[in-house]
């Protein structure tokens, strides 16, 4: 038998109730759903589908996507969150841009928020500059900047196809091929940075990671892990800096956040930014990595 085109991995936590448009967006394809110990329906609900459904330890989105591509054969990987679903036929679309262009590794939609409006996907790789325009609020200055906005990239309008550092990651086709070459996730990355160190991997072996507009998906946005890994998401930064960098810049960067977030708690008096810096203050990065 033939290997599928498409090999579809839906990493799962409580995935109900979006995960019905999710699986019915990819039905006909090659599916399996990778569970990390819902306490829902979602196991129940995606066997009664009729998908694969693999259950573990709660690995991260890294650990899950990479369970559920070593359990698949298809040419490409298209990973999905539970809390997205593909429009009008996106994923042939993505697909046959693939086909027509073999330096791509990863070939990533336009993203829409569940009102239509965009959400805005494409990324510059982090670097300190980078990420204090986030954390002091530099962007806020001129948000449509590339120079004062760049790890959101400011100036791109995502209307056009174009060759980008990375791709935020609700829906991502990946040649299979491109992943035998550079390995899969890091599982380092729990959550939170494991999609800008693989394709800074990719980029780095001379693949290209492709924004490609003509195919839409929808992206709740925060649903698939609660929104609630403040801590993890620094923690990312400082791995993904250590890793690419070297541990003399995560240093720099942990003392930019612990300040940059021990002002924004002053300011704002939000309890997230108090426990992002308290984790930044209870240790070195080797540290931190280390816990």
């Amino acid at each position: 038998m033939e290997p599928p085109d498409v090999s579809v991995v839906v990493v799962t936590y409580n995935a109900l109730p979006w995960l019905e448009q999710c699986l019915d967006s990819v039905r006909g394809r090659d599916v399996v759903v990778v569970d990390h110990g819902s306490t829902d329906d979602t196991v129940a609900f995606a066997r009664g589908r009729g998908v694969r459904v693999i259950e573990q330890e709660n690995k991260g989105m890294g650990g899950g996507n990479n369970a559920g591509m070593r359990a698949t054969g298809g040419r490409y990987y298209f990973l999905l969150n539970s809390d997205a679903w593909v429009r009008d036929g996106g994923l042939e679309k993505l697909v046959e841009f693939a086909d027509a262009h073999p330096e791509a590794a990863v070939v990533g939609p336009k993203l829409l928020n569940p009102d239509g409006s965009l959400q805005r996907s494409v990324r510059g790789e982090p670097t300190l500059w980078r990420l204090a325009t986030e954390y002091l609020f530099i962007r806020k200055l001129a948000p449509r900047s590339r120079r004062l906005n760049p790890l959101y990239r400011g100036d791109f309008a995502h209307d056009r196809i174009a060759a980008v550092d990375w791709l935020y990651g609700p829906a991502l086709l990946v040649r299979r091929e491109a992943a035998d070459a550079v390995g899969l996730f890091d599982e380092d990355f729990f959550m939170f940075s494991e999609e800008v160190d693989w394709m800074t991997r990719f980029r780095r072996a001379g693949w290209s990671i492709v924004f490609f507009p003509e195919a839409e998906v929808v992206h709740v946005g925060g649903a698939s892990h609660g929104g609630n890994l403040y801590v993890e998401n620094l923690r990312g930064h400082l791995r993904f800096i250590a890793k690419h960098r070297g541990t003399r810049d995560a240093e720099r960067v942990r003392r930019l956040l612990l300040w940059s977030l021990r002002l924004r708690a002053a300011l704002l008096r939000r309890e997230d930014y108090r426990e992002g810096a308290r984790f930044l203050a209870s240790g070195n990065v080797r540290t931190l990595l280390s816990k």
